[in-house]
């Protein structure tokens, strides 16, 4: 994603007498004043930590690694009583910035132009950190690359699988060391709460994680159905819309207002997800469902997790152990892609263009769901900037609307949430797709921000090894 303040599209008409203009002049003066000072602290933290060093290789009284770390502790003990703040935190902070300067010269370089932001910069350095020296350049300009095109919080994941094509073990190796710490803990808090956490496989977290969004979504449809219908309730399943799991006649209904009289469910949906959770795990289903109407297991329960994978097909047929990718989430290794794609019903073949990265076709006998597939692989998540709210739980919103002439056409298609898609409707905030799926978006205030294709982690690359050699003896032409 990238903006631009001064666009060449005009704002609209009543922009000028908004009364968020001046304020967000006001912050984007902030945070260029903000950056110029963040480069200046870690420039002067980077000094700071150099001359501890050289102070300690000058002096021969203690051991070496013992004098500069005690060189190191004075200067952060020192900047920390500036600062007023813990020696320890000033120590680290000193050690991260001669990490950002000495070793990654050419991401510093790139920060302090504003091609990237700080946040960039933490999230290359913390995935780049197992790397060996030799190899630091070409990750650090890859990630540079990556990073240019998308905020800080969606280039982690392509990061962390560059820093993983790049190393020397294979992917399936680490997984193996990784699964062997998995793992359940709770840590006991406060006021009679507590967390409950859990280390596992990527595929399995990711799809306990849709499964309880799927169903805390099922039972706010059943809320917002029963809360639009009226009295008189055969009206009401209209009023649930497409795609909800509401039940049929007072079912809904009891969601949003119990028999008892008590007071509706206003639950979010981290609390929902949160109940479901307890629920499934103590009883195997949930306890009450709201979208069946009564105590006891109904519907909600036979909601199951979705994942979309994606591999090459060298990896499902066993040729090479490449991981494959978990689209929305992160790489999964070769041996858990190849049980899933057994137990696909469907599986859609995938063309990515070489040099793009981007798919440019799949097959399929049918048209319309050809597209969504290739739409659900090209967006990978809703395309509103900075948002990453899978595709798979996103709605397809024609770019130009289809009342006012647009076409049902890849290029005029892309997925949004329904926040996104909503605010693209009611508010004046407008976008247009520029070309190979890029999309334009400009706020009420005129600003434009360009949200490019995302990277998938998984494809086909060129052989390195040349062009295979000639057929002897077969003059026949080619069949097409």
């Amino acid at each position: 994603m990238s903006t631009n303040g001064d666009s060449a599209h005009e704002p609209d008409a009543g922009s000028s007498s908004s009364p968020y203009a001046g304020i967000v002049d006001r912050v984007s003066h902030a945070d260029d004043l903000l950056h110029a000072a963040n480069i200046a602290m870690t420039r002067a933290l980077a000094e700071a930590g150099r001359s501890a060093l050289r102070v300690a290789a000058r002096s021969g009284e203690r051991p070496r690694g013992m004098g500069s770390d005690m060189e190191m502790r004075s200067i952060a003990a020192e900047i920390a009583g500036v600062r007023r703040s813990h020696d320890r935190r000033a120590q680290s902070e000193i050690d991260h910035a001669l990490t950002i300067v000495d070793d990654y010269p050419a991401v510093f370089e790139a920060w302090e132009q504003q091609r990237i932001t700080r946040d960039h910069v933490d999230v290359v350095v913390r995935m780049g950190c197992g790397l060996a020296d030799d190899i630091r350049d070409d990750y650090a300009r890859e990630a540079i690359s990556i990073c240019e095109r998308d905020i800080a919080s969606r280039v982690r994941e392509p990061l962390r699988n560059l820093a993983a094509r790049m190393g020397s073990e294979s992917f399936a190796e680490r997984h193996r060391t990784a699964a062997a710490k998995r793992g359940v803990w709770v840590t006991h808090g406060t006021d009679g709460m507590s967390e409950l956490g859990a280390t596992l496989p990527t595929v399995i977290a990711a799809g306990i994680h849709d499964r309880l969004t799927a169903m805390a979504q099922s039972v706010k449809d059943a809320r917002a159905a029963a809360g639009e219908a009226p009295a008189d309730g055969p009206a009401g399943d209209a009023a649930a819309g497409e795609g909800s799991a509401a039940g049929e006649g007072s079912a809904a209904a009891d969601a949003a207002a119990p028999a008892d009289g008590g007071a509706p469910d206003v639950r979010t949906m981290d609390q929902l997800r949160a109940d479901i959770l307890g629920d499934l795990l103590l009883g195997g289903a949930p306890v009450v469902d709201p979208t069946y109407g009564s105590d006891a297991a109904g519907p909600l329960g036979a909601i199951r997790a979705q994942v979309q994978v994606t591999l090459t097909s060298e990896t499902v047929t066993g040729v090479d152990d490449a991981p494959a990718e978990l689209v929305g989430a992160a790489l999964i290794d070769a041996d858990t892609a190849r049980k899933l794609a057994g137990r696909a019903k469907i599986w859609n073949r995938l063309f990515i263009d070489p040099i793009t990265r981007t798919p440019v076709e799949v097959d399929t006998y049918r048209p319309t769901a050809a597209m969504s597939r290739l739409l659900k692989a090209r967006d990978q998540h809703c395309r509103f900037p900075g948002c990453r709210r899978a595709a798979i739980r996103c709605e397809l919103d024609h770019t130009i609307d289809y009342a006012l002439g647009g076409h049902t056409h890849i290029f005029n298609l892309a997925h949004l949430c329904q926040r996104h898609h909503s605010m693209k409707q009611f508010t004046k905030w407008e976008v247009r797709q520029v070309g190979g799926g890029v999309l334009e978006w400009t706020s009420p205030l005129g600003r434009v921000y360009r949200e490019d294709v995302p990277i998938p982690s998984v494809c086909f690359v060129p052989d390195a090894g040349g062009a295979p050699p000639p057929v002897v003896g077969n003059d026949e032409p080619p069949p097409f």
